[in-house]
Parts: C-alpha cells; structure tokens; sequence
C-alpha cells in the first residue's frame, strides 16, 4: 500500500498535465492545504509513465487511476451531451471524471474537488452555462471548486467556510494565457507544458483510425490502444495493423490475442502484422491471402524481389505459409487506411 492510498487530504484535484491543472493545485497547496491530483488514464488520455517526474519538478502528489473499460462504455453507448468536433466528448468526459473523484472523496477524508477549468477557455465544456451543468451532473453542487476562475463563479462551501480564502482564488477567463503565464513565474515554474489538450479523441489523425471500429465493431479499451499502432488498414470488415519500425513490430506481437492473425515475412526483413478478427468467423482464404500481400507490400526486399514472396500466419498456435506477391489489393480485394467522415461519426450516435 502506498502512501497515497493511506494518506489524507484536503482536496482532491482532476490532473491532466497541463499547465492549468498545476496551477490550480499549486493556488489550493499556497493556502496550507493538501492536495491529491488524480490523473485518468485510457486508450485517449493520460502519461502514466510521467507521474514521478511531475511529482518532483511540479511539488504534487498525484495518482494515477486508469479507467480505461468505463470510459470507452460512455464513449461507446454515445455522450449524453454529444460531441464536439470530433469524437470527443468534452462534457460527458468531464462528469465522468468528477464523479470518478467525488466517490473518492471519503476515502482520503477530502473535502472539495478542484479541477482546472477556464471560464471560456474551451468552446464545448467551459462555457459558463456548460460549466453549471458539468456541476449539476457530477452530484458536486458546493464541492467543485475551479480556482483559476473561481471568482467568477459563486462561492463554494470551503471558501464560505473558511477553509479556502477566495481573496487568494484567481479570476481567469477567455483563451488568453497571459495570467496563467504570470501564475506560472510566481510559482516558479519553468517546465512549462504544452497548451494541447493531449487528448487522442480531439486528434483527427486518432480519429479516423477510430472511426471504422466504431461503425464494424462494439470495440474494448485494447481495440483503441491496438488502433493507436503503426499503420491501420481496412478491406470491408476487416481490420490489419502493420508496424512502421521494430519497436511497432515489438509492441504488435505484445497485443495479439488468441483469434488474431499474425502475419511476417518468412525470407525477407519486414513489418509484422495483426489482423484483429473482430467478426467472430474465421477468415476465408482470399482475405488472408489479401492480408500476406499486403505485409509483403510494406517489406522493400520483398517489392524489389520481383516474385512472390512466403508469408507466415500465424493463428491460435498454428502455422500455414502463403505465397502472394507484395501488394495492396489482391483477390479482388482492396485495403485501404481509414480517412475521416465528419458526416458518418455523428451518424453513429443520431438519436
């Protein structure tokens, strides 16, 4: 058990990594009080990986929570409150994320929330009347405490209480980052993050490696982290990913599941290949075959050789070798990388 299952707090904090979700920690811990920022993670958000290093240059002590299954349910079963853009659900992402924490807030003896929000900073989740329904839906009325803007919005119970001094509270708004520079100099901070979001599902290179899975298939967290790799190919409802370089090979084979295809070249260096066989059936020969022409279309050598070339597959333990000649369409068959379709993804989630 760590410290921090064990600890007690005054606050909890949403921590994306951002500048303002520092800020917002650093203006609460300036009073006295103790802070826990809890960072969400999923196949669209969250760099796990970087919490000791914000810990230490930042002065935070932060959590990583990965929700990965109960985020891509939401995403999947459509945002009450739509979309923005693309496919990100900005509103319905950030109750979800508020009252992911509001039912931590026993736990660590809590007793408000903070989170970074701007007063219209962003155009979906921080327009003011959006900012009140994100309170009414997370059950957090009088808890949610928005310090980078807090007065201009109503007090909460610890600032009436006593416990936080709003005349220490900023009064933020619009997208201008010159306070929250300023902000950034007082606390001294000179690791100054990257205004971006970081958030895959506002991405449209993400998106439309997302979109077909969507629209062919009721996908889990691995489908998105597999969506995220190398090169993504579709030929009606089936779906291969191709590495681009060694380490996509290596993070590839450590995806594949008992009824995926795995394809590579058997005299030729070149990409390993998955093919996620979300039908349920096997597939039919014309379309494995397609698939080892297409793995062999990505190995120079094996273009160059100007034969056919033997492919491996790979599937459920067992071995069979293809002959095909490299390239993208064969059998009549045509791969293609997905491309996005603003039309097609509200589509998806029409009422």
């Amino acid at each position: 058990m760590t410290h921090k299952e064990i600890d007690q707090y005054h606050a909890l904090a949403l921590f994306s990594g951002g500048l303002d979700s520092i800020l917002s920690i650093k203006t609460i811990q300036e009073q006295g009080l103790k802070v826990l920022g809890l960072h969400f993670c999923s196949p669209f958000f969250g760099n796990p990986q970087k919490l000791e290093h914000w810990e230490k240059v930042y002065g935070l002590d932060l959590l990583a929570l990965d929700v990965s299954r109960e985020y891509v349910q939401m995403l999947c079963s459509g945002p009450e409150f739509g979309l923005g853009k693309l496919l990100n659900p900005c509103i319905d992402c950030k109750i979800f994320m508020l009252q992911k924490t509001r039912d931590l807030l026993d736990k660590y003896g809590a007793e408000f929330v903070i989170s970074g929000e701007v007063l219209g900073q962003r155009p979906m989740s921080q327009r003011r009347d959006a900012l009140f329904v994100i309170l009414k839906e997370a059950g957090l009325k009088d808890l949610l405490l928005r310090p980078l803007s807090a007065r201009h919005l109503p007090p909460t119970r610890a600032e009436r209480e006593g416990l936080v001094d709003r005349g220490q509270l900023q009064a933020i708004s619009g997208r201008g980052r010159k306070e929250q520079m300023a902000l950034a100099r007082k606390y001294n901070i000179t690791e100054i993050p990257t205004p971006a979001g970081g958030c895959r599902l506002t991405d449209q290179e993400s998106c439309k490696r997302y979109l077909p899975l969507l629209q062919h298939h009721r996908p889990g967290p691995e489908d998105f982290v597999l969506a995220n790799q190398g090169r993504q190919f579709w030929c009606e409802s089936y779906w291969m990913t191709i590495g681009r370089d060694k380490q996509d090979n290596e993070r590839i084979q450590e995806m594949v599941r008992d009824d995926d295809y795995m394809f590579w070249l058997k005299m030729h260096p070149g990409p390993t290949g998955l093919g996620r066989n979300i039908t349920g059936s096997p597939w039919p020969g014309k379309v494995l075959q397609s698939a080892a022409a297409l793995v062999g279309h990505y190995s120079p050598r094996a273009r160059k050789c100007l034969r056919k070339v033997d492919v491996t597959v790979q599937h459920k333990g067992e071995q069979t070798e293809l002959s095909v000649w490299p390239g993208p369409d064969l059998e009549g068959l045509s791969w293609a990388e997905p491309v996005w379709d603003q039309d097609a993804a509200r589509g998806l989630f029409a009422v």
